[in-house]
């Protein structure tokens, strides 16, 4: 009988050990991406257009001002110099531009299909931004930086929960995929709730979004 009973023990102890070496497996396949809370915003772009050693000018951008008429804004990125861009919106019941994205570049270091850029080669940066949820798209996707590149997403536009309350920024996080075959992987970005954004240091380009955590249960 001791036998018997020592051997069902070890058993459960087993059991046990081997429930807690699984990962927690998530209720929801997929987080809830936030919703802008004005689908007519209008978008407009700034872009950083900073001079070359010597005063001469940096590579041509548009004026800024830009406006997304098709969502999206283009620059060339440098390696070994800093390039940014902030998006801002305006909604239908406030003229004052508010910020959406902001996004620094100093090390774009390898394109997919070119490969490794030398210091002082530039390449084609396009921001995405998505009007129903608040996610962007930065391509050319799988663009890999040596030092990281800064993003900061503002969720301050973000639509109510369904029984009409803001939305709580405890619940929130900033998630990436690779693409839409891949599911959404939660980043521990930095979180300010004063101004209501998230800002990651980025090593390279895909899809970001600011969602709603996942509920999560043990997964045995």
């Amino acid at each position: 009988m001791f036998v018997r009973r020592s051997l069902i023990v070890a058993a459960l102890a087993v059991s046990v050990a081997r429930c807690a070496d699984q990962p927690t497996a998530p209720r929801s396949a997929a987080p809830q991406l936030l919703d802008w809370a004005d689908t007519t915003a209008v978008f407009s772009a700034n872009l950083s257009q900073p001079s070359m050693p010597g005063g001469s000018a940096a590579y041509m951008t548009p004026p800024a001002p830009l406006n997304l008429e098709q969502k999206h804004v283009s620059f060339w990125a440098v390696r070994g110099a800093s390039r940014s861009v902030q998006i801002n919106y305006r909604g239908s019941r406030d003229s004052d531009p508010h910020p959406f994205l902001l996004l620094t570049t100093t090390d774009p270091q390898f394109v997919p299909g070119i490969g490794d850029l030398a210091v002082g080669d530039s390449v084609l940066i396009t921001v995405k931004v998505d009007t129903r949820k608040l996610k962007v798209s930065l391509e050319p996707t799988g663009l890999r930086f040596g030092a990281p590149a800064a993003l900061t997403l503002w969720y301050g536009a973000a639509a109510q929960d369904d029984d009409g309350a803001p939305v709580s920024d405890d619940s929130l996080a900033m998630f990436y995929r690779e693409d839409h075959k891949h599911p959404w992987i939660q980043l521990a970005a930095t979180q300010s709730l004063a101004q209501k954004s998230f800002t990651y240091n980025i090593p390279h380009f895909s899809d970001y979004a600011i969602a709603k955590l996942a509920e999560w249960s043990v997964g045995w």
